[in-house]
């Protein structure tokens, strides 16, 4: 069983080093592809000497300037399935992932095909967030369930393990979004194929170092991307 994580970065020089080590400790034995979309802090650098340390192992994909979550997650699904990783997982850089938790998304995947780890399937736990911020987050997820009828309590969750069938069935090229609603494209359309998702409690811890990647234009783009979700038909790859 070949496990890969990926993390797409920009501007986590504060993190990337502390995060590759964490994970690298780790004794079941993942293997890390970073995205990197051109930082200009230099975290590429850095990645690249821990490549030193870690060999085979760690991966870095680097990425000619900013070009979205969406877009650096569907290159690292690609690098798994041509490395023929069997169980895929993402996860953001910044330690708002416990990576303790890994653990417990890769036992849910022998029940499920989709495991999430999910902010709000028991409750609200979100630590340090303002709350205009968690009520927006919160409230996204409850919008999307009604819309779309998916039966998942976090939505919008960027903490998410997938088997490799999942990821060979859906048509990557035909996702849409790029942002955070790329997360909710991507849940929506293994759904729709049939695919089972369970979700796992976690705590979420805002970052503590580098900032935040939200904007309203990524807000946005989900919001009304939801809208046309359900109008779509979602077809299995050939």
């Amino acid at each position: 069983m070949r496990r890969l994580i990926i993390i797409p970065t920009y501007n986590e020089r504060e993190n990337v080093v502390r995060m590759i080590r964490r994970l690298m400790s780790m004794s079941e034995g993942f293997d890390l592809l970073i995205v990197d979309d051109g930082s200009p802090d230099g975290t590429a650098a850095l990645v690249r000497e821990e490549q030193q340390s870690f060999g085979g192992r760690l991966h870095l994909l680097e990425r000619a300037g900013k070009l979205g979550l969406g877009t650096a997650y569907i290159a690292g699904f690609k690098f798994a399935l041509e490395h023929d990783y069997d169980r895929i997982f993402e996860m953001d850089c910044d330690f708002s992932h416990n990576p303790d938790d890994l653990s417990r998304l890769d036992a849910m995947l022998n029940e499920r095909d989709v495991a999430i780890g999910s902010r709000y399937s028991r409750g609200v736990n979100v630590v340090n967030w303002p709350m205009g911020r968690l009520l927006m987050s919160y409230f996204a997820s409850k919008y999307v369930r009604i819309v779309t009828r998916m039966p998942v309590c976090d939505a919008t969750a960027g903490f998410v393990a997938y088997r490799r069938e999942v990821l060979e069935a859906i048509d990557l090229k035909a996702i849409q979004m790029n942002g955070y609603g790329f997360q909710i494209e991507m849940k929506y359309s293994a759904w729709k194929l049939g695919f089972s998702i369970g979700e796992v409690s976690i705590i979420f811890i805002d970052r503590e170092e580098g900032t935040s990647k939200m904007s309203s234009g990524i807000f946005g783009e989900a919001f009304f991307g939801v809208l046309k979700l359900p109008l779509r038909r979602i077809n299995r790859k050939n």
